[in-house]
């Protein structure tokens, strides 16, 4: 189950239909219109019951997130809600949709998106194919990882890192402390680090 204010989820909910194929059953809330900046009642916005395996939190108003992770803790239903801070609360709360690691419990969606990872193939210092086995769910890993073809091995980490950040939909001027960087700049760099350790691997075989 997908949950969305005004639109914000949209380019995941592409991308999931997209990259994830006929491997989920989404369901889809859309809250829209404008909303009082404190919510003490959430009731009217969230459904009575929520009944799937996971939840994926795009909503922007924190009082609808604090609220929705307490609904589905009671119903032991993992939540994932990239980029927020829900005190208090079970949901697993990456800094971006391409920071999420593996983890048990997430089904479908865990094995496939999340923090990116590759296979590559190289031919004459060049990339020539590149797989990508696990990425963002907005779809850039799959859009960035077509521009290197052809492009040098040994710059090819630096391109889609750059490359990733045009792609991210996420909000640039957030800044994360812990991490010291923005969203974007995030998602920029584990791309980059995930595409080192796959040219890393073919290049240790040559």
């Amino acid at each position: 189950m997908v949950f969305q204010q005004n639109g914000s989820g949209e380019k995941k909910i592409n991308g999931l239909r997209k990259y994830g194929k006929d491997l989920f059953d989404l369901e889809v809330i859309n809250i829209d219109g404008m909303l009082p900046l404190v919510l003490d009642d959430s009731s009217a916005y969230l459904p009575d019951d929520i009944c799937c395996d996971l939840v994926l939190d795009f909503l922007r108003h924190s009082d609808l997130s604090a609220d929705l992770a307490e609904r589905c803790m009671k119903k032991d239903i993992p939540v994932v809600a990239s980029g927020k801070k829900i005190v208090g609360k079970k949901a697993i709360m990456p800094p971006t949709c391409c920071g999420l690691p593996r983890l048990d419990g997430l089904g479908s969606y865990g094995e496939y998106f999340g923090a990116p990872e590759f296979e590559v193939e190289i031919e004459d210092g060049k990339i020539s194919a590149v797989k990508v086995l696990r990425g963002a769910p907005c779809g850039a890993s799959w859009e960035v990882a077509q521009r290197l073809i052809g492009h040098p091995a040994d710059d090819a980490a630096r391109k889609i890192g750059l490359e990733t950040q045009f792609y991210c939909y996420a909000d640039p001027a957030g800044w994360d402390p812990i991490y010291g960087k923005s969203p974007v700049h995030f998602a920029g760099k584990i791309h980059d680090k995930q595409l080192r350790k796959a040219i890393a691997k073919v290049l240790a075989l040559l």
